[in-house]
């Protein structure tokens, strides 16, 4: 099977494109013929050997190894002791990598149903972006009816799931935007205003603000004052801290593979609920390319890999 691998870290070269054989599953699992993966900015970090120093789960990660974080497809075969799922069930998935190749082995525990109004390729474009929106919206943000929220980086792909559940959490939602592009994305998915951030101010008095941005030394204490007192700064990238007597509530958090949570989020999109925006998709071989693409800036939304 055709499969992209990195055997040292390095930049976006060290991708190959490689055939290697097709994996077993063993007890517990189940192998996945892949329909899609999909491509997180964290990816690079990982490629590049910088995440080692920020998630320590995997400074030890063994190489060779195969890409993809995000999987999406059919199950072909269970190991022995699966119940669910069954050959013939369409699912998806937060893996430990490995899902950027044409089959994938996958702990059964890890995978819920995938949704049947998106094409299944697309459904990989859910698992990372929607686990970390709803956990930053639901548990570290705790949005509730009438906060005033700020999203920064809504364009990317987890900003389009956050815009949507904090509105569907009740909340007003202000969204940031670099472009005409990003702006009408956002606007689509439900904020109620769109702030352009290379030329306008950031608003404050915000009841929370969810940063999804890297931010540059320093930025982080700007960003906490413009939240009231008693608010929520949350960050997905970066630690930020809260100017001292601020009385803000600052937090940084990783990502939480949570299957019941990813079940929720596939029931909202087959309720029409949620949508799922995919930016651009593009095969397998494409993939240092989309690496280099996001490294330069010229990536918006998801980037789906399809197989």
């Amino acid at each position: 099977m055709r499969a992209a691998r990195i055997h040292e870290y390095g930049d976006a070269s060290v991708i190959r494109q490689e055939e290697i054989p097709i994996p077993t599953p063993g007890r517990g699992e189940v192998l996945i013929k892949v329909a899609g993966t999909s491509f997180n900015p964290s990816e690079i970090g990982l490629r590049s050997g910088l995440l080692r120093t920020v998630v320590p789960e995997t400074a030890g990660l063994p190489l060779p190894h195969t890409l993809g974080w995000d999987v999406s497809g059919t199950v072909v075969a269970t190991g022995a002791g699966v119940s669910w799922p069954r050959p013939g069930d369409r699912v998806m998935g937060l893996l430990e990598g490995g899902a950027a190749a044409e089959y994938a082995v996958a702990p059964a525990r890890l995978l819920a149903p995938a949704p049947m109004v998106v094409p299944l390729a697309d459904a990989a474009a859910i698992p990372v972006a929607g686990l970390t929106a709803w956990q930053a919206v639901y548990e570290h943000g705790r949005i509730a009816p009438g906060r005033r929220v700020l999203v920064n980086g809504a364009g990317g792909g987890v900003g389009m799931f956050t815009v949507q559940l904090a509105r569907r959490a009740g909340a007003t939602v202000i969204a940031t935007a670099g472009n005409a592009r990003s702006a009408a994305a956002v606007r689509a998915c439900g904020a109620d205003e769109v702030v352009d951030y290379l030329t306008d101010p950031l608003p404050g008095n915000l009841d929370v603000l969810l940063n999804l941005v890297p931010f540059a030394p320093g930025a982080g204490p700007d960003l906490a004052r413009l939240v009231r007192p008693g608010g929520h700064l949350v960050s997905i990238t970066a630690p930020v801290r809260p100017p001292p007597g601020s009385r803000v509530t600052a937090t940084r958090f990783v990502t939480r593979n949570d299957v019941d949570q990813l079940t929720e989020m596939a029931a909202l999109v087959d309720a029409e609920e949620i949508v799922v925006d995919v930016a651009e998709r593009r095969p397998l071989a494409d993939l240092a390319a989309v690496h280099r693409m996001a490294e330069a800036g010229r990536t918006r939304g998801k980037v789906v890999i399809e197989l």
